[in-house]
């Protein structure tokens, strides 16, 4: 991914944070050099001092089959993004885009049965402890957890390469910073309001 210094971010905690807060992510590989992409719910585990995505995909989808000859896998993760009218500058310029993204490398390989489990476990307890009726791990039965788990292959990636860039007018100054906060928050959509606050709390900082 090209990264301007400006929009470089490389502290690895809050990316990680990040990734846990935006963890739909878009898993790419390749098959006979043709990229090919599949959209999941991800998650970041640490173990020892490497970090590792984990998920899992349909047993029909082609893809976990490019595993072994793919080389590296790309995993993408995005944030907020709004359009920046270049009417909100204080000189004449183009409009932009500001986003947040991140692009982590590594090499997928199949999860064990009991690392898979583990994995759904852990994930289910994300998305539904805090419901009034949690479906979690052990409130299923065993029937349909066993029907469910013959049609899914879990997969982790170890992390190698990590890229990240929050685009967020940091090469503007502070005039026309305050501008580009003004005018994302009367745009009235909800990704706008978020990179306006993305960016105000980046002035405090």
């Amino acid at each position: 991914m090209y990264i301007p210094n400006y929009f470089r971010v490389t502290d690895v905690e809050e990316i990680i944070d990040f990734i846990q807060k935006n963890s739909f992510g878009t898993l790419v590989t390749t098959k006979k050099g043709k990229p090919i992409a599949t959209h999941l719910p991800l998650a970041v585990t640490k173990k020892d001092e490497d970090y590792y995505i984990t998920g899992h995909m349909a047993y029909g989808n082609p893809q976990w089959r490019t595993f072994e000859t793919c080389g590296d896998a790309l995993v993408m993760f995005q944030g907020a993004n709004a359009y920046i009218s270049s009417s909100w500058y204080s000189h004449e310029n183009v409009p932009t885009w500001n986003y947040e993204a991140v692009h982590l490398y590594g090499e997928a390989t199949i999860l064990e049965r009991d690392e898979l489990i583990e994995d759904l476990t852990k994930l289910l307890e994300k998305y539904e402890k805090h419901r009034e009726n949690p479906i979690l791990w052990d409130t299923l039965s065993p029937e349909l957890l066993e029907k469910e788990l013959q049609g899914i292959i879990g997969f982790k990636i170890k992390i190698r390469d990590i890229q990240a860039a929050y685009k967020l007018s940091q090469n503007r100054n502070e005039t026309d910073t305050r501008n580009i906060i003004n005018g994302l928050r009367n745009e009235g959509n909800p990704s706008s309001k978020q990179i306006a606050e993305l960016m105000v709390k980046r002035l405090k900082d």
